[in-house]
């Protein structure tokens, strides 16, 4: 009984494996024409892109054709591997381990068949080998383990790296050449040369250049300097310069209310002399400030001779 389960199993396996094998290899022959055809047509609006000088669209544009280009190869490694393993699966059915001679053909088809969602065929086939030689065999062709013996140039076509700057350049001389265009290549291979650094450096100048800081004297830069006073600074330079519009600083009685204000209201008076040590560290051109400054100075002056004549009055009283 177990030798008849085995027997079936073994053909099972067999046929499956060569209609899936069969089924890829008729459709990466259709798809082969298909992306031959496509990729001719890409080449040709290549071709006109050089002509009229729109050198910047070709350089974008020679990467999908790298891109064809590397799918078509791919596809012609995948069918010639199918068609090796199609003509030794007596052997695959027979052996319980993968042959020696068939591991680069069985791991890069596993391993395109998670790169090319063209043929779903492939996703049948790695789920054939999944079932004979086990998911640790599958994991390393799919990973690219070290001992997964995956072909290099079917690895390197399915990348999803970006082509380097001396393919495209390769590439767009190869179709100029191809359909007789004079093309003058020295810009496009100064731009494929800049490196990385460079572009950022540029970049980098360029915002500083728009980002540099201008430092004017304007009604605007005036109002943003009183907004970083605190209120009540601002009102009291503000009180100041009224009263020194009302009044004349050299007065005897604006002296005095001055000096009486000062003297009475110790805080008031450390209040003017902060407002003026400030009014000194933050320069501004308004005229209001300038104005406030101004008063500021004659009212310490007064308060100043009034303290003096004060003095003087006491000196007298005391004498007498």
């Amino acid at each position: 009984m177990s030798s008849l389960n085995s027997l079936f199993n073994r053909s099972t396996f067999g046929t499956k494996c060569k209609t899936c094998l069969n089924l890829v290899i008729s459709r990466i022959k259709l798809l082969r024409n298909r992306r031959e055809l496509q990729l001719i047509n890409m080449r040709k609006e290549m071709v006109q892109y050089l002509q009229t000088g729109q050198e910047s669209i070709a350089r974008i544009r020679v990467e999908h054709i790298i891109r064809e280009q590397n799918i078509l190869a791919a596809y012609e490694i995948v069918e010639l591997f199918c068609e090796f393993v199609l003509a030794r699966v007596p052997i695959v059915e027979v052996q319980k381990e993968c042959p020696i001679e068939l591991r680069e053909a069985i791991s890069s088809i596993i391993f395109a068949s998670g790169r090319c969602s063209d043929l779903p065929e492939l996703m049948h086939l790695r789920n054939l080998f999944t079932t004979k030689y086990g998911k640790e065999f599958v994991a390393g062709a799919m990973e690219l383990r070290p001992d997964s013996g995956v072909n290099r140039t079917i690895i390197e076509k399915l990348s999803v790296k970006a082509p380097s700057g001396e393919s495209k350049l390769k590439v767009l001389k190869a179709i100029a050449q191809e359909y007789n265009v004079e093309w003058d290549s020295s810009n496009t291979e100064a731009e494929f040369n800049k490196k990385y650094e460079d572009l950022l450096d540029g970049s980098a100048s360029s915002v500083h250049q728009v980002q540099a800081p201008v430092i004017e004297s304007s009604p605007v830069a005036a109002a943003a300097a009183s907004r970083d006073k605190p209120p009540a600074l601002i009102s009291s330079v503000e009180d100041a310069g009224k009263q020194q519009v009302r009044e004349s600083p050299s007065s005897p009685a604006g002296g005095g209310r001055t000096y009486a204000a000062t003297k009475t209201n110790p805080a008031a008076q450390e209040h003017h002399s902060s407002t003026e040590e400030i009014s000194r560290s933050s320069p501004s051109s308004s005229d209001a400030l300038e104005k406030a400054r101004a008063a500021i100075a004659a009212a310490t002056r007064a308060s100043a001779a009034a303290r003096a004549a004060a003095e003087l009055a006491k000196v007298k009283i005391t004498s007498q």
